[in-house]
């Protein structure tokens, strides 16, 4: 199968699908027993995830300075309802001082690689042919699926309402820079809140 192939719009929709369950699967097979605590666990799943989007192409969206603004501020919204004590936001690897030089980069990547396919060149697939509120419920549907395994059905109903958010900000801004600022902040600060 060629990458032009791999690239047609019907054809990426099955292949992201699957590339993200490979790497949920291997997140959870190389990181068991806690996989969310696993840092070669969380590098191997972020790197198939940005394998998965070279592959798949273009479909992000454009990068704006309007977008990361937009972005600051739904990560801050993230961060506040995380701070008035909905604990299943904040059940993610804890920050320390002694791991930050390599926490930092780790959890970004995560975060960014997970908008990059979700948010980017998945729900630009989606968006084409079912529209805008499909690509926005889909996506958000499988950002709260890859998160059952690592923090539980209790993280779930949280899971999917902030992949709904995103996923309105990602329509909101017309790209993947919002929704992508926003999950990196929120993961970025919940993993220093006590």
């Amino acid at each position: 199968m060629t990458v032009a192939v791999l690239r047609s719009r019907g054809r990426r929709i099955p292949l992201l699908i699957v590339a993200v369950g490979v790497a949920t699967a291997l997140r959870l097979l190389v990181g068991a027993p806690t996989p969310a605590a696993s840092p070669s666990a969380g590098l191997l799943f972020g790197a198939v995830l940005m394998a998965a989007v070279v592959v798949a192409g273009s479909g992000v969206g454009p990068a704006t300075w309007s977008g990361v603004i937009v972005g600051i501020v739904g990560g801050a919204a993230l961060v506040a309802v995380a701070l008035v004590g909905l604990p299943a936001i904040t059940v993610g690897p804890r920050a320390s001082a002694a791991t930050f030089w390599w926490w930092v980069p780790l959890v970004s990547l995560i975060a960014l690689s997970e908008e990059l396919v979700l948010r980017g060149v998945l729900f630009s697939a989606l968006s084409h042919e079912f529209g805008d509120a499909l690509a926005v419920v889909a996506t958000a549907a499988l950002f709260a699926v890859i998160h059952l395994p690592l923090y539980g059905l209790g993280a779930m109903p949280v899971d999917l309402c902030v992949g709904v958010f995103l996923g309105a900000l990602r329509v909101a801004s017309g790209g993947v820079a919002a929704p992508a600022a926003a999950h990196v902040l929120a993961d970025l600060a919940t993993g220093w809140l006590p």
